[in-house]
């Protein structure tokens, strides 16, 4: 279901988020002389990327992408009230205090301050962006209260009437205290997953109460149902459960009224009609709230093959829901890479191909598989949930009946892969937990290729593939459905790397590539992920999820066999493959499992498989792990400063943009903070 996820790439260790599946990516080649890699704090990475061909493009290509980028900023406060309610205030305090502390900025409490700050920023609030646990300072409460006092100047977010004791110690509490809105989002279902979460989608109702509400308003039997609860928060009112929508004259409305008038100047100079009519339907649905909109908006986005500049702008993906129902705000500005696209032109022309000799059950295949389009692309600009960690390969939309009647957009970020590779170059990390040098060697040359390949396939064609027997709610797995949906998808490319097509239609050399990519996947999997796992934790996050699902069902599965064996030498843990065509069909009976269970909406057999493969994991391998990756100095999640662009007027009239490269991420925000805070505190 998740079609821009969060595709986590461990490039030689440094972590790549996007939009959905996960994999390492290897590379060796020349550094570039552009400083990719700009600061390293905590468990966290800040780098650059760049937008090559930006300047070959046409005057209102240009217009178009600032217009549309500034949009994407518009909507920055969004996230942070959607991710926990008093994010803003927190982050506004922290702000203003950076901005006026009157006291001695020297010492390891203020040094400690300032790496809080940018984890807020990073996370879009106080709750890490990717485990969802709430991370604390490393300063005490007394500092804190001492930094408010002594800012002299500072505007904090009071209530109107509240005092700034009342104030500061309501903080210091949200802050300070482990117990309060611990964790984002809460996935074990023993327990009520609203209450318990700390997302600010749902205020006042538990998680029975909401279950409720959207059956009693569900249409039976509708084959083109809207996406219900995706753009609004649910609340109670006088002992009534209703929806506070997002639009204009409603929730967000300050934002959205920015976002609309971006959105307006950017229809003047778009492409085609077709993309115009698309962006004036957009703002439409911004103003209304109507979700039949959205899907008209979505129906001519993803139709609307013909423009090299393309953008996604919305409340797109509920992986920030533990129902996955609501979405949050995102937006990602790009155009098309030319010369790149061609390898994922022949993936879309060969859709059927590999639709009809998928491993599934043939009641789950599309007869005739519509609309799949992809595309490698230049990212812009990034905004909302997709900043400043991002995805690197997006399939929308995420409405199943318009996938199947209409098709899906699927593309791969070039520049943004390639930020990635150029900031982990030499960093040790395949040394440290590849298993043989012939594997080493296998990641420097085809690494990077063979993960490209597996993007486009898994994003293209994964996402794309299958379909949902007639009266299969697409919410049936309900809070599996994420893990499954993403499992589903990376078997998918998995399987078919491994097929002779690959080189028949010259995507893959031949399959020592595909023999990389079965390494990389399996000993993330199995191994190194476990660094983005605090000890005494379960893994939750639907991507970690996927990835441990698949690579442990395979080891399991292959034990007899001795598919996948676990090599212990010098006290260090390593998984080598023995047998790669076993592999591949292990790959193949568990695509066919995932496919079943998600077409006949099996919310057993989908729990059964995520909690029995995908939950739990040694915890004496993970110690060792860690210990391990804490040695080479690595941080195991990055993410990514903006380029800057700058219109250039002649009077009135806009007559080029420039790009600029800033490389202070603190200065960035700042000024983010200034230019794009159009949301009161409270909402």
């Amino acid at each position: 279901m998740k079609k821009i996820i969060i595709l986590i790439i461990v490039i030689m260790s440094i972590s790549i988020y996007s939009c959905d599946q996960a994999k390492e990516k290897e590379t060796t080649g020349e550094k570039s002389d552009f400083q990719f890699l700009t600061e390293q704090f905590a468990d966290l990475k800040i780098m650059r990327y760049q937008i090559p061909g930006f300047e070959e493009l046409s005057l209102d290509q240009k217009k178009l992408i600032y217009y549309l980028g500034e949009a994407a900023l518009a909507g920055r406060d969004i996230i942070f009230d959607q991710n926990f309610k008093y994010n803003l205030a927190v982050r506004r305090t922290l702000e203003e205090i950076s901005k006026n502390f009157a006291g001695d900025r020297q010492t390891q409490e203020w040094s400690e301050f300032n790496v809080y700050l940018k984890r807020v920023w990073f996370s879009n609030g106080i709750h890490h962006h990717y485990s969802t646990d709430k991370f604390m300072p490393g300063f005490d409460k007394e500092y804190f209260e001492m930094l408010i006092n002594n800012s002299p100047g500072s505007v904090f977010p009071l209530r109107e009437g509240q005092q700034l004791e009342e104030f500061s110690g309501l903080l210091t509490e949200v802050i300070f205290n482990p117990d309060i809105a611990a964790k984002r989002i809460y996935s074990n279902t023993d327990f009520d997953l609203i209450e318990l979460s700390a997302c600010n989608y749902y205020e006042g109702v538990n998680q029975e109460e909401v279950e409720a509400y959207y059956e009693s308003i569900k249409v039976a039997g509708d084959e083109t149902p809207i996406s219900y609860g995706l753009n609004s928060k649910l609340i109670k009112e006088d002992g009534k459960v209703k929806e506070d929508v997002y639009k204009v004259d409603g929730l967000y409305g300050e934002a959205i009224s920015r976002i609309i008038y971006w959105l307006d100047k950017a229809e003047a100079v778009a492409e085609t009609e077709q993309q115009k009519e698309a962006l004036g339907v957009l703002a439409e649905y911004y103003k209304t709230g109507d979700l039949e909109l959205w899907d008209k908006y979505n129906v001519l986005w993803v139709e609307d093959l013909v423009p090299e500049v393309d953008y996604v702008n919305g409340f797109i993906e509920v992986y920030g829901d533990p129902m996955g129902m609501k979405a949050s705000w995102e937006s990602v500005v790009n155009f098309k890479n030319l010369e790149a696209t061609s390898r994922t032109e022949i993936i879309s022309k060969n859709a059927q191909w590999f639709e009809d000799n998928s491993p599934t059950d043939p009641r789950f295949k599309k007869e005739e598989v519509k609309g799949v389009s992809a595309k490698v692309i230049t990212v812009a600009q990034l905004g909302g949930d997709c900043y400043p960690s991002t995805p690197i390969g997006i399939n929308l939309p995420n409405a199943d009946w318009i996938r199947k009647d209409h098709g899906s957009k699927s593309v791969t970020m070039d520049n943004i892969t390639y930020a990635y590779d150029q900031a982990s170059l030499g960093n040790g990390f395949l040394e440290e937990f590849c298993a043989t040098p012939e594997e080493i060697e296998r990641s420097k040359k085809y690494g990077y290729m063979a993960g490209n390949i597996h993007t486009d396939m898994h994003e293209c064609l994964g996402h794309g593939s299958g379909q949902l027997l007639p009266g299969t709610s697409s919410e049936a797995l309900k809070n599996y459905s994420s893990a499954l949906e993403e499992s589903r998808a990376d078997l998918f490319a998995l399987y078919y790397m491994w097929s002779p097509k690959m080189q028949e239609l010259g995507l893959l050399p031949d399959r020592e590539a595909a023999m990389a990519e079965y390494d990389s996947y399996m000993r993330n999997g199995l191994m190194t992920q476990l660094t983005r796992i605090q000890p005494g934790k379960d893994i939750e996050q639907a991507h970690m999820r996927n990835r441990q699902l698949i690579s442990r069902w395979c080891y399991e599965s292959g034990k007899e066999d001795n598919v996948i064996e676990e090599i212990s030498r010098d006290g260090k843990t390593y998984y080598k493959i023995n047998d790669y065509d076993r592999l591949n069909e292990l790959l193949g009976e568990l695509l066919a499992e995932v496919q079943r269970i998600k077409s006949e909406g099996d919310y057993e057999a989908g729990k059964q498989l995520v909690e029995a493969y995908a939950v739990k994991f040694d915890p004496e391998l993970h110690a060792e792990v860690l210990e391990r990756y804490g040695k080479l100095n690595l941080a195991p999640y990055g993410g990514f400063i903006n380029p800057v662009l700058v219109p250039v007027f002649d009077g009135e009239n806009i007559i080029d943009v420039k790009v600029e490269y800033p490389d202070d991420y603190a200065e960035q925000m700042m000024r983010y903070a200034k230019d794009y805070s159009y949301l009161p505190t409270y909402n």
